[in-house]
């Protein structure tokens, strides 16, 4: 499960060690994580990673297959949880060591910048392979954190980008050796901390308040 720690200025949220699905409990920590950094005061960023293979496979298709019936509101937690990622007040750095893959592709998208490893790994969103479309507040946000190109190319072919493919096209800020994607997280959160705070968080809001709206519709999150 999600565990929360702090280096100087930079919380460090780390999303587990195994495929770290968006199970409800699981999203459940992530927010309550979420929740504590709402309450901190002064200079501060956040860094998520994981530890292992993954950083996040996505949907837990295995519990909505079981749980068809709160498909909807598992649909509208996910979104909250991506839009309060994109318009979290503080500088937001999400470290990939491994696989990022679907709504975990998705969730890295919804932080300021992007770590990932060089030599190892993939960024992917298999929704076209694997016969899942995305929701209009997915699909907003995709489109609002790449280029046109690129959203489309990976949108529609779920190319699985490796890390230095993932930088030639600008979906991670840096592509780095496995040791060097937290610390180097790390040290870019915490150059920014001293922007923690509500001007950040209206920029945010502002900047992206279509993607935003498209994730708040809880009437018709399907489409």
């Amino acid at each position: 499960m999600p565990t929360l720690g702090q280096q100087d200025e930079v919380f460090v949220l780390d999303l587990g060690d195994g495929e770290n699905r968006f199970h409800p409990d699981w999203i459940a920590a992530v927010g309550a994580a979420l929740d504590e950094l709402g309450n901190a005061d002064g200079a501060r960023a956040l860094v998520t990673t994981a530890t292992g293979r993954f950083y996040s496979n996505g949907l837990d298709l295995d519990w909505l297959s079981a749980h068809g019936e709160q498909a909807l509101d598992y649909v509208v937690s996910v979104h909250q949880l991506l839009a309060r990622f994109l318009s979290l007040p503080m500088i937001t750095v999400a470290a990939l060591p491994g696989h990022t893959f679907a709504a975990g592709a998705m969730l890295s998208l919804a932080h300021d910048f992007r770590i990932m490893r060089a030599d190892r790994g993939f960024w992917c969103l298999p929704e076209a392979e694997i016969g899942i479309p995305f929701t209009p507040g997915m699909s907003a946000l995709i489109q609002s954190r790449l280029v046109p190109r690129v959203a489309h190319e990976a949108m529609v072919t779920a190319r699985r980008y490796g890390g230095r493919d993932a930088l030639a096209d600008g979906i991670v800020d840096q592509a780095v050796a496995e040791d060097a994607v937290r610390v180097t997280a790390v040290e870019l959160a915490g150059a920014q901390a001293g922007k923690a705070g509500p001007v950040l968080g209206t920029i945010k809001t502002r900047m992206y308040a279509a993607a935003l709206d498209a994730l708040g519709d809880k009437e018709n999150p399907m489409g």
